[in-house]
C-alpha cells in the first residue's frame, strides 16, 4: 500500500462538497460536516503549464461541485497535477486532525533544531532555505524548477541517501513521487514531511517519517476568500501551522 491509498482509506466521504477554489497559488476545498464547515489547502501546481500547452488544467472546471467528496479526493491519483492538487486539498478537508497531538511548531524550527551541523536535504524550495543553510554542515535543495544553488529533482537518488536530515514537501503527493523519495532516506535519518499541502496525519510515520508539519484551516470563509484572490501562503489568514511528531 502507498501513502495515497492509506490516506484515502481513513477518510469519511459521507459529507457534502461545499466549495472549491483554485487560485493562482493555492487550492482550497470546503466540505459540510455534522460539525460544521471544514476546509483543506494544497499548492496549486500545474495550472500554468497546462494553460500554456493549450489543454485544460482541470477537465471539469466549473462543475466540480457536482462531484462527491470521494470523487474529488480521488483526483489525487490524476496525472494532471492541477487535478491532483484539488484531490489533495479535498483530503486535507476530510482529514480528522488530532489537534491535541500536534504542537504549534513550524517546519523551519524543526529543521533548524535537527539540522545544526548535519547534512540536510530538502525536496522543495521553501522561504526558510537561507536560514537552514546557515546552520547545516551541508544543504542540498532539490527542485523541479531549480533556482540559484538548487539541484534538479532528478538527483534525488544521489543526494537523499547522504542526508542526516531530510525534508520532503507534501506536494510530492501531487506529483506521485513521495513513496519513491522516502524510500531513499537512510533508516537513521530524521525525516519530516512539510509544507502547507501536507496532510496532518500520523499515517506518514508508518512510511518512515519522524515528523509531519502542515496546515489546519480554522476560518473557512476567510481562507476561501484569500485563495480566490490569488493569495500566497503567507497572505492566507485563518490557518494554524501545526506539527505532529512520531
Amino acid at each position: 500500500m502507498n501513502i495515497i491509498d492509506a490516506l484515502l482509506q481513513k477518510l469519511d466521504f459521507n459529507v457534502q462538497v461545499h466549495d472549491v477554489r483554485i487560485g493562482s497559488h493555492w487550492t482550497a476545498v470546503a466540505v459540510k460536516t455534522p460539525m460544521g464547515l471544514r476546509a483543506g489547502l494544497a499548492s496549486s501546481l500545474g495550472t500554468l503549464d497546462c494553460h500554456s500547452e493549450g489543454r485544460p488544467s482541470v477537465r471539469n472546471a466549473g462543475r466540480l461541485l457536482e462531484h462527491s467528496a470521494a470523487e474529488l479526493a480521488g483526483l489525487i491519483r490524476s496525472q494532471s497535477v492541477a487535478e491532483a492538487s484539488t484531490g489533495l486539498a479535498t483530503i486535507n478537508a476530510l482529514l480528522d486532525v488530532d489537534e491535541g497531538a500536534c504542537v504549534e511548531d513550524n517546519a523551519a524550527e524543526v529543521l533548524v533544531e535537527h539540522g545544526i551541523g548535519k547534512r540536510v536535504a530538502i525536496v522543495g524550495h521553501f522561504p526558510f532555505i537561507p536560514r537552514v543553510r546557515e546552520i547545516a554542515q551541508t544543504l542540498w535543495v532539490l527542485e523541479l524548477r531549480p533556482r540559484g544553488r538548487d539541484l534538479p529533482a532528478n538527483r534525488a537518488a544521489e543526494v537523499i541517501p547522504q542526508a542526516d536530515v531530510v525534508g520532503i514537501t507534501g506536494s510530492a503527493l501531487v506529483n506521485h513521487t513521495f513513496d519513491q523519495l522516502i524510500t531513499l532516506c537512510r533508516p537513521n535519518a530524521f525525516v519530516i514531511v512539510l509544507g502547507g499541502s501536507t496532510p496532518l496525519s500520523p499515517l506518514f510515520f508508518d512510511f518512515g517519517a519522524d515528523a509531519v508539519a502542515g496546515t489546519l484551516v480554522v476560518d473557512v470563509p476567510v481562507v476561501l476568500n484569500a485563495v480566490s484572490q490569488g493569495a500566497t501562503f503567507r497572505q492566507i489568514p485563518g490557518k494554524r501551522l501545526l506539527t505532529l511528531f512520531k
